[in-house]
């Protein structure tokens, strides 16, 4: 059996037993998540859906934000005015991308205080990639095809989950991640169609990136805390593996068509299951990395506390303009 069916059938044990014992809050919840209903900021829901939704969002939003830094480390170093336009938009975007997300989880009562805090305390986790270094303009390249393109892959069925904000962030931030891939295979192209050096530039960033981008996914099914709790409220649509999986098989053409080697020599077709079997991950390195211990957990971390208690400034400024604003509104009123 697997892991999907055993979830299906976990799901419909637990909805026959709760269903006795469940308040008339707890069933109306459930019928609206089972309905395909989206659920709202002032509807009810049970704590721990509300603590796995900050808890996810939180960490979508964080990994947006901290992204920033391995590409715009090249803004200035970009080979070409063209690109080092394009580069610096999608910088830009990712930063509004963590904007909405934060929005998004304080519409659950936490404030974006509490979830920077929690960031720069290590309490909360980023994605795991942005700990890697960009070493050349070819990681550059890698990070907007394969790290954004798992991110796509991920995000397309988040645009049906069941908490309405994070729902309706996820369909704009979509249309802008598929311009992010589009751009990195473009560049990537660029150099494996290009000299030598360059070709050999692309290969050693796509060598170094891929298994890190597989590892964006999260553990395995069978290893993760909180997919079947996510699965069953439909916050997650899809499972880690099934994700993972489709981004493994879309990736396989696109590397014929750089004339690039795949980094997996064990991957291989397997017609019954109409899917490539692959290697299994490194996965003391991924417990190591989400762990703090990879090549830029510090610095990363020391960079966003660095640039958040420079901006103190601009913060206290508008709020004290707001405050200024506030109370000569309330003098006109009177």
């Amino acid at each position: 059996m697997t892991y999907k069916n055993k979830l299906h059938s976990a799901k419909e044990r637990n909805i026959r037993s709760e269903s006795r014992t469940m308040t008339p809050e707890e069933q109306n919840f459930m019928r609206k998540i089972e309905a395909e209903e989206k659920i709202e900021p002032k509807d009810w829901m049970p704590e721990a859906y509300r603590k796995n939704l900050i808890r996810q969002i939180s960490q979508h939003a964080h990994s947006e934000v901290i992204g920033m830094q391995p590409e715009g480390n090249w803004i200035t170093r970009a080979p070409s005015l063209r690109r080092k336009a394009v580069l610096l938009s999608k910088v830009q975007d990712e930063a509004g991308h963590g904007l909405y997300l934060y929005s998004a989880a304080e519409t659950l009562g936490i404030s974006r205080s509490e979830m920077i805090e929690q960031l720069q305390t290590g309490k909360a986790k980023y994605s795991s990639i942005f700990n890697y270094p960009t070493l050349t303009w070819a990681d550059v390249a890698a990070i907007g095809w394969l790290v954004d393109g798992a991110a796509i892959v991920n995000q397309v069925s988040l645009q049906r989950t069941s908490y309405g904000p994070y729902s309706r962030g996820m369909i704009r931030i979509c249309k802008e991640e598929s311009f992010h891939q589009r751009q990195g295979y473009e560049a990537m192209l660029a150099l494996a169609k290009g000299s030598p050096e360059q070709k050999a530039m692309a290969q050693d960033a796509l060598n170094r990136f891929y298994w890190p981008a597989l590892m964006m996914f999260g553990p395995h099914d069978s290893e993760s805390a909180h997919s079947q709790k996510s699965m069953e409220w439909k916050i997650k649509r899809e499972t880690n593996d099934d994700l993972r999986q489709k981004f493994i098989d879309q990736t396989v053409k696109q590397i014929e068509v750089l004339g690039l080697e795949h980094p997996d020599q064990n991957l291989k077709w397997n017609e019954e299951r109409g899917h490539y079997d692959s290697s299994d991950l490194n996965w003391d390195e991924f417990w190591s990395v989400i762990n703090g211990n990879g090549h830029c957990n510090r610095q990363r971390i020391e960079h966003h506390v660095a640039a958040h208690e420079e901006g103190e400034w601009v913060r206290d400024a508008i709020a004290a303009y707001n405050e200024k604003k506030r109370a000569k509104q309330a003098q006109n009123a009177a």
